[in-house]
């Protein structure tokens, strides 16, 4: 049995366990491969690239769940109509005339990114703001978006929700049915000297990603993550796709986020026409204290955190977002190691495509 590396950031226990090894890519041939994907697939050559980059990215950051493996997720999204091709997101009005970011029906990474851009202007001049995006495909990993907010000096937080009626994936705390969306939350904010501190989880044990990823890998799922339709505890990811649940992370702490992400991102912005609504708030927070102050602050803070003993089974404690940064260093160096069944799987696909 194989282990691979976890990127969760400061347990060192394994997200999945697998057999099959692994295969190193370059970001190059991973360009290749995913671009090529989603151009033969219907879609615009500029949001490939961007949709290529996100992945790629999160890969390289030690992020499986929400790496390469999403193009085969997106390709047949595509071919069964519940993606639309060639469509470009943009800025809208509702019915109160507050901005929203429309998707369009398209993948929600390109959306998300356009959301961050337009957030980051306005808080540039009011201080603060919020900005709602919706008809969204998938929006790949958004602690990437949060930390791309506070790099510019911005706490970030993004929301997602509404997204129930298609994706009931985890189990209300004391129930054993899927109700609830993983609803998954992320915070950014500048942090110290070593970059922003950006924390990104859903609001159940395990995110979707995970299980996908764990199917297609031949992998297991940690212990307590999910239940069979019987309500029993189960690895295989198996169990969950045929009628179990995830179960919500901390009990009633997960259950009550998940909760009120519905409140926020359905009941406040509407039904979610795709996948989900997300909401993110932005604030400037040089409104407050002066950028070097509040890195001087933090620093501190994050320095006493990194200096607490390991406990039992941990080499150190680590700042969230600083692992993600760190493997991506090292995987530019030695590229991504995919495993084997995955790379496959993609690879099989670009060929069935024509992709060279």
């Amino acid at each position: 049995m194989k282990i691979s590396e976890a990127p969760h950031m400061s347990d060192k226990k394994s997200k999945l366990t697998f057999d099959g090894g692994r295969r190193l890519i370059s970001a190059s041939e991973a360009d290749r491969l995913v671009c090529g994907i989603l151009v033969n697939s219907g879609c615009h050559h500029e949001i490939a690239a961007e949709v290529s980059a996100h992945l790629i990215d999160a890969e390289m950051s030690g992020v499986e769940s929400h790496g390469l493996m999403r193009v085969l997720q997106y390709h047949e999204q595509y071919q069964n109509g519940y993606l639309k091709t060639g469509v470009m997101p943009g800025i809208s009005k509702d019915e109160f005339d507050c901005d929203f970011i429309d998707g369009h029906g398209g993948i929600g990474i390109p959306a998300m990114s356009l959301a961050v851009k337009n957030l980051t202007k306005k808080v540039s001049s009011k201080g603060m703001d919020a900005i709602a995006v919706r008809n969204v495909g998938h929006t790949g990993r958004i602690g990437a978006f949060a930390e791309q907010a506070s790099r510019q000096g911005l706490l970030c937080i993004i929301i997602g929700g509404a997204g129930r009626e298609k994706w009931r994936q985890a189990a209300p705390f004391g129930g054993m049915k899927a109700i609830l969306p993983t609803n998954p939350y992320a915070m950014g904010f500048p942090g110290g000297e070593r970059g922003p501190v950006v924390i990104d989880f859903a609001t159940s044990q395990i995110a979707g990603g995970w299980l996908h990823s764990a199917r297609a890998a031949g992998a297991l799922v940690p212990e307590g993550a999910i239940i069979d339709k019987d309500g029993h505890a189960a690895r295989d990811p198996k169990a969950y796709f045929e009628g179990g649940a995830i179960l919500p992370k901390g009990g009633p702490m997960g259950y009550g986020m998940a909760l009120m992400a519905e409140m926020i991102c359905d009941a406040m912005l509407g039904d979610a026409q795709i996948e989900c609504n997300w909401f993110l708030i932005g604030i400037d927070t040089a409104v407050y204290r002066s950028p070097v102050s509040i890195t001087q602050a933090a620093e501190a803070i994050l320095k006493e955190v990194r200096s607490c003993p390991p406990a039992p089974g941990f080499d150190r404690v680590e700042v969230p977002g600083e692992r993600e940064r760190a493997n991506k260093v090292a995987n530019q160096q030695m590229g991504m190691a995919l495993p084997l069944k995955t790379y496959d799987l993609i690879r099989n696909l670009a060929q069935k495509l024509g992709v060279n």
